[in-house]
């Protein structure tokens, strides 16, 4: 279990690490830097899929997503008393993302390539250096595998370091690329775990999501970011998962409500809503914003092959107070199967968790930099660069 993550240099998030729990809830009032933990957590997961540049890009390039303050804050930069002004910098630009599990630790650093080259992907990130060990403390010791610029080392089961690679490209990470008899089986792990992990960040639900659409339906374990599977995710979850808890948490949400899937020639799936009162069903493409919101996040939440680590980002969004508890009821299930991190502000959701014994991350802002409201901070230790 993933008990600690920390994140450097990213937008508002100076230098934070915050503790992680069986269901964590990440709060904070508007522009307190929520959104900048879900993203980065998803920055992390894409390093294992060859993603994390792209995703970058997506978000307006590598420096955009830089932490733009002075490199420190004095105490009369936070009191007032100096104006906030830019120093010559004593460390390198960077941005560095890590967590610690019970198994082991990793960490990435990401950071500007030398400015003599000529190419014209020269503002894309270049990997600086990698690290996994086991532990909380990136000693010499316990360093399973780590790699600084193109030199990659592994150790060998007689406790030696090995040099395994010297050609590591500046954008290809060890976590895809230490493969082979040499690679330790903890990276093997840590590409499938950081794989593994799921997002869902506002599902559309507009007149044209792909959501409203039938589509050919064939046994969906996960459902996809786009939701445009939802039929046959929720006729994957009655056929071989939960099915009872997904009529629940619906009839709990809707007075009663049911779903049904119904196949047409050729396997195109509808997905259905009977509702109390009603002469007959609505489909996908009759169903208000809300209600099909909640019917995703029901549909992601019950998944047959529930996820190591699920994230969701202000699920809240669109749905009336009153299904508030039906919800917290869902992302608590799906803990007991996997770790969930919830990103919220809504008060009613964050309560209804609360009472599941739940981690509480509250942010707040400083300075124009995100801390957590706690003074009990886990620890946690940067490699070496």
């Amino acid at each position: 279990m993933i008990h600690t993550v920390a994140i450097s240099g990213y937008r508002s998030l100076r230098d934070i690490v915050i503790p992680v729990g069986q269901l964590t809830i990440v709060t904070g009032s508007n522009g307190t830097g929520k959104s900048s933990i879900y993203k980065s957590l998803r920055l992390l997961a894409d390093i294992a899929d060859d993603r994390a540049i792209r995703s970058l890009a997506r978000e307006g390039g590598f420096k955009s997503v830089l932490w733009a303050g002075p490199e420190t804050l004095s105490r009369g930069m936070r009191d007032g008393s100096v104006p906030i002004q830019g120093t010559r910098r004593k460390g390198p630009i960077s941005l560095k993302l890590g967590f610690a599990s019970d198994e082991y630790s990793y960490a990435i650093e990401l950071g500007l390539p030398p400015r003599e080259g000529r190419s014209m992907f020269n503002d894309d990130p270049e990997i600086k250096s990698e690290a996994l060990w086991s532990g909380d403390k990136p000693t010499p010791a316990k360093i399973i595998s780590d790699r600084r610029g193109p030199s990659l080392r592994v150790r060998t089961d007689d406790r030696d370091m090995l040099q395994m690679r010297s050609d590591m490209s500046p954008y290809d990470s060890m976590v895809r690329e230490a493969v082979g008899p040499d690679a330790p089986w903890e990276i093997a792990v840590l590409r499938e775990r950081l794989s593994n992990w799921r997002f869902y960040d506002h599902i559309r639900t507009d007149e044209d999501a792909p959501a409203r659409s039938q589509q050919i339906g064939t046994r969906t374990v996960a459902l996809s970011p786009s939701g445009e599977d939802v039929a046959a995710a929720i006729q994957t979850i009655y056929e071989i998962g939960n099915g009872e808890a997904l009529d629940a948490a619906i009839a709990e949400a809707f007075d009663g409500a049911k779903l049904e899937v119904e196949a047409s020639e050729g396997g195109v799936f509808q997905l259905l809503m009977r509702q109390r009162g009603m002469l007959r069903p609505l489909g996908t493409n009759e169903l208000s914003d809300g209600t099909l919101r909640f019917v995703l996040l029901a549909a992601s939440l019950l998944s047959p092959r529930p996820s190591q680590m699920l994230v969701l980002n202000e699920p809240e969004a669109s749905l009336h107070s009153s299904v508030m508890p039906a919800l917290a009821g869902l992302v608590i299930n799906a803990s007991e199967v996997g770790q969930v991190i919830t990103v919220s502000h809504n008060r009613t959701l964050v309560t209804s968790l609360l009472g599941a014994d739940a981690e509480l991350v509250e942010l707040y802002k400083d300075t124009g930099e995100t801390h957590v409201q706690s003074s009990d901070s886990p620890r946690w230790d940067w490699p070496a660069r």
